[in-house]
C-alpha cells in the first residue's frame, strides 16, 4: 500500500491530465466540462431547478403550516390547561364549601340531638317523679284504708263488745232520723 500512495497522491495531479489542445474530444478535461454544460442545460431546459425550488417552498410552506398548527393547539392546550386549572380551583373550593357545610350540619345534628337528649331526660325524670309521687300517694292512700279498715274494725269489736241491742236500736234510729232531715 505504501508503493501506492504517492501514486495516488500524483494521479489526481494536472500533470497527468490530457496532452494537447484543450478544445478537443480527446481532451478529457473538455468533455467532462462539455458533459456537465449539457448536463445542467438540459436540468434548466427541463426547469429542475424551479421544480427544486418549488419542492423546497412547499416543504417550507408545509413545515410553516405545521408550525403555525402545534402554535394553535399549544395555545388551544394552554387555554384547556388554564381553564381546567380554573375548574380544579373551584371545585377545590366547592369542595371546602361542602365540607365547610357538612361540618356545620353536623355541629347544628349535634346540638339538636344533644338538646333532644336533655328534653327526653328531663321528661323522663318528670314521669319517673310523677310515677313516685303517684306511689307514694296511693301507698299513703292504701295505709290510710287500711288504718281506717283496722279502725273501723276495732271500734265496731269495742262497740260490739260495750253495746247493748237498746243502744244500737237507739242508733238505728238516730240515724233514721238524721236522713229523714237531710232528704226534707
Amino acid at each position: 500500500m505504501k508503493k501506492l500512495l504517492p501514486f495516488l497522491v500524483f494521479g489526481a495531479t494536472p500533470a497527468f491530465a490530457a496532452p494537447g489542445p484543450f478544445f478537443t474530444l480527446f481532451n478529457s478535461d473538455f468533455v467532462v466540462t462539455v458533459a456537465f454544460l449539457l448536463f445542467v442545460g438540459v436540468l434548466v431546459y427541463l426547469k429542475v431547478p424551479g421544480l427544486l425550488a418549488k419542492m423546497l417552498d412547499d416543504r417550507a410552506e408545509g413545515i410553516r403550516n405545521d408550525l403555525n398548527e402545534a402554535k394553535a393547539l399549544r395555545e388551544e392546550a394552554q387555554t384547556l390547561l388554564a381553564s381546567y386549572e380554573r375548574k380544579q380551583t373551584e371545585v377545590a373550593a366547592q369542595a371546602d364549601r361542602i365540607v365547610a357545610h357538612a361540618k356545620a350540619e353536623a355541629e347544628d345534628a349535634a346540638a339538636a340531638a344533644e338538646e333532644a337528649l336533655k328534653s327526653s331526660i328531663e321528661r323522663r325524670l318528670a314521669a319517673a317523679e310523677d310515677q313516685i309521687a303517684s306511689a307514694q300517694a296511693s301507698a299513703v292512700k292504701d295505709v290510710r284504708d287500711r288504718a281506717i279498715q283496722v279502725a273501723i274494725a276495732a271500734a265496731s269489736d269495742v262497740i260490739a263488745a260495750k253495746m247493748t241491742a237498746a243502744d244500737g236500736n237507739n242508733l238505728i234510729d238516730a240515724a233514721i232520723g238524721e236522713v229523714e232531715a237531710k232528704l226534707h
